[in-house]
């Protein structure tokens, strides 16, 4: 059984594997929340309208594999199947 972090970690299982695997603090708090609120935007206008920045810091924060070389319209299209 995982830890409990407290009340701002949402899935405290999530949070505890991202620290093992060397997040900080704030990123495993960050994905382990997203994932409990599943907060992943699915809608394409605002994938869109996002810089190809912002989108591979979303598929940074999601460990997509390979996003260095994706172009933006391949990180919305990783973002959005994963």
């Amino acid at each position: 059984m995982a830890k409990d972090h407290g009340p701002t970690i949402k899935d405290d299982e999530t949070y505890q594997a991202l620290r093992d695997d060397g997040a900080s603090k704030e990123k495993a708090a960050r994905i382990a929340n997203a994932q409990a609120s599943d907060d992943v935007e699915h809608d394409s206008r605002e994938l869109e309208d996002r810089t190809k920045d912002e989108l591979y810091e979303q598929a940074q924060d999601l460990d997509i594999d390979g996003r260095s070389e994706m172009s933006k319209e391949e990180l919305i299209s990783a973002i959005r199947s994963h």
